[in-house]
């Protein structure tokens, strides 16, 4: 979704609302992840002082398999965030990381809230944190039942 955003930088006090969801055929080319249900982004923009934030939480839920003992598990997740946003950079100094550009004036809404929730989700997914995984003799699930290999 790519929003426009001259008027806001232009008008102090101004906010632009954002709610609207990502939808899973967007989602598809996301890899390492596999999204039950399209994404959630609810937040604003505002200027106040001439200062443009963008305050947003982005929710999901993803569909993952147990890195340790490989059942299938299905996690809600949501995060929030917060960027200034500028219209350019002044110098050649400032660092994309601290602030949103909005090259000519607008800015790709689902670029940045996937970018945000990527950097936020975790590496590892665990059924539970005291998972014990699978034997890796004869491959049993720890968590539902005992094995005598290591015995």
């Amino acid at each position: 979704m790519i929003l426009q955003l001259r008027e806001i930088f232009q008008i102090e006090g101004m906010h632009l609302p954002v709610d609207y969801t990502i939808s899973l055929e967007e989602l598809s080319e996301v890899r390492g992840y596999t999204f039950a249900a399209p994404v959630s982004v609810q937040g604003e923009f505002s200027n106040r002082a001439g200062i443009v934030t963008l305050k947003y939480t982005v929710s999901c839920t993803l569909d993952a398999v147990c890195d340790r003992c490989l059942a299938e598990l299905r996690r809600d997740y949501s995060y929030d965030f917060s960027h200034t946003v500028v219209p350019s950079l002044q110098s050649e100094g400032d660092i994309y990381d601290t602030y949103l550009v909005a090259q000519h004036d607008s800015i790709d809404m689902n670029e940045t809230a996937i970018s945000d929730l990527l950097l936020m989700l975790p590496t590892k997914m665990l059924c539970r944190e005291d998972c014990k995984g699978l034997c890796d003799i004869c491959g049993c699930n720890l968590n539902e039942t005992t094995c005598d290999c290591r015995k």
